[in-house]
């Protein structure tokens, strides 16, 4: 690349996971690079408020969860307890790593990095909080997202944890309303019941997790209402109030007006992108509602400024994030050779227990954009090793072309679903067809071999080559 007059060749804003990994790809390509970090802790989402604290107190939880339900095991555990202020230090003593090392990696030399917050006077120019300023040839956003403003005014008077001020609990309510049926809302109200909170969750659309097909979306509500968890879905939010024995939510379930009333308010209505701070409509670069618009290259409409991770999406997942930024920097530095983006492999995990898991299509989505399609699942209280776990809630389903048995999606609703799904992706990545699936060594008794049924039904159906 020739040179320029600008401070750096690349400035990255934004020093979670997308932007660590669009810094790290530009200084490997020997491009002088800043990474501008304006948030009061250093990490991103992720490791502070996002995958790795939740699913660490998830695992104590469903540790939890089995001590005091082994009765089908032959075993008698007695009077089993827990310490909820440990069960937090575990976590926050966790993250402490994983946040420490990410500050390693971020201020090991290869680039510079620079705490403060910003925002865009030019297309090449940002004005730091400190009054200097810092000119780059190209730029990364990856400032993330915030916790989403609440649909009803009224729960900010009343006041509601999220996703953030949940983590910082020293205590345990007694009872909890769960505003949300999304990754987030099922995942803390899961957590909060297995440890003894009255949970009642309130959703929206007709079923939870209204983006996943339906069968799985019933799996995760027929065992929370089997954990004791009150789940109202179809609903819609009128009013919330709070008086002396408690936060009250009053709302619409079908046509019958409802009322429930516990000590907290959990709102996990999601997440929106954190732009509205770096000028961005100044400068020409589109956005729809705070989302920074880009091209398969991570490219916005200003084409030497990109962007990766929640604040573009569209698919608020770290592992995908990572690979936005990834691209991003390579394209800056081979311009020759730019690559794309491909969410044909997306994957996506749901922690609660059973998981829920997926990669490719679903066949919601399937029949939405009318790709053609074959499916066929198999459920786990039929096969061998789920049973002697005893964890017979879900199933596993595939996706193939119908004409050349190729696997186009793949899910998972059951234990280990998340890892279960790892099959799936590495034969998608290499174009496997049902019938190669089918045909392939799986080791018995294994949770893993369950995909061989459904692969095998699938590729009777379909006609040899």
């Amino acid at each position: 690349m020739t040179p320029t007059p600008h401070n750096y060749d690349v400035c990255i804003l934004g020093g979670g996971s997308a932007g660590y990994a669009a810094a790290r790809t530009t200084a490997a390509a020997g491009l002088k690079t800043a990474v501008v970090e304006g948030g009061r802790e250093v990490g991103g989402l992720c490791i502070l408020r996002g995958c790795m604290p939740t699913k660490a107190l998830l695992y104590a939880a469903e540790v939890h969860h089995l001590a005091t339900h082994p009765q089908v095991f032959g075993i008698e555990a007695g009077n089993v307890r827990f310490d909820f202020a440990k069960v937090m230090a575990r976590k926050d003593l966790l993250i402490k790593g994983f946040a420490d090392y990410r500050q390693e990696q971020l201020k090991d030399g290869r680039f510079a990095f620079i705490r403060a917050t910003a925002r865009f006077t030019d297309s090449h120019t940002l004005l730091l909080d400190d009054g200097g300023t810092l000119s780059a040839e190209h730029f990364i956003i990856s400032t993330g997202s915030n916790v989403a403003p609440s649909p009803l005014p009224v729960l900010d008077q009343v006041g509601c944890l999220n996703s953030d001020s949940a983590l910082r609990l020293t205590s345990l309510p007694k009872s909890m309303i769960v505003l949300g049926g999304g990754s987030v809302a099922l995942e803390f109200a899961q957590f909060f019941s297995r440890f003894g909170v009255n949970v009642t969750l309130i959703q929206r659309s007709p079923h939870v997790l209204h983006e996943v097909d339906t069968d799985a979306a019933e799996v995760i509500e027929r065992v929370f209402r089997r954990e004791g968890i009150e789940v109202f879905t179809g609903t819609k939010l009128l009013d919330a109030t709070q008086a002396a024995r408690g936060k009250t939510v009053t709302f619409l379930h079908g046509s019958e007006k409802r009322s429930v009333t516990a000590d907290e308010i959990f709102f996990g209505l999601g997440r929106v992108p954190n732009t509205a701070a770096l000028n961005l409509d100044s400068i020409g670069v589109k956005t729809e509602e705070g989302r920074i618009v880009t091209d398969e290259r991570m490219r916005s409409s200003v084409p030497h400024i990109c962007a990766a991770g929640d604040c573009t999406g569209p698919y608020e997942i770290v592992h995908i994030a990572v690979q936005q930024g990834e691209i991003a920097g390579y394209n800056i530095g081979n311009p020759a050779e730019p690559r794309a983006i491909d969410y044909r492999l997306r994957s996506e995990v749901v922690f609660t227990e059973p998981q829920i898991a997926s990669v490719g299509l679903t066949e919601k989505e399937a029949q939405a954009r009318q790709i053609a399609y074959r499916a066929a699942s198999y459920p786990f209280n039929d096969h061998g090793k789920s049973l002697i776990m005893n964890a017979l809630d879900g199933f596993v389903k595939l996706l193939c072309d119908p004409v050349t048995g190729e696997i186009i999606g793949g899910a998972c609703v059951g234990p280990l679903g998340g890892e279960l799904i790892h099959e799936i992706i590495a034969a998608m990545h290499k174009r496997m067809t049902v019938r190669e699936l089918a045909t392939m060594p799986h080791y018995h008794p294994t949770l893993a071999e369950i995909w061989t049924y459904p692969a095998e039904e699938l590729a009777e159906r379909i006609a040899a080559p």
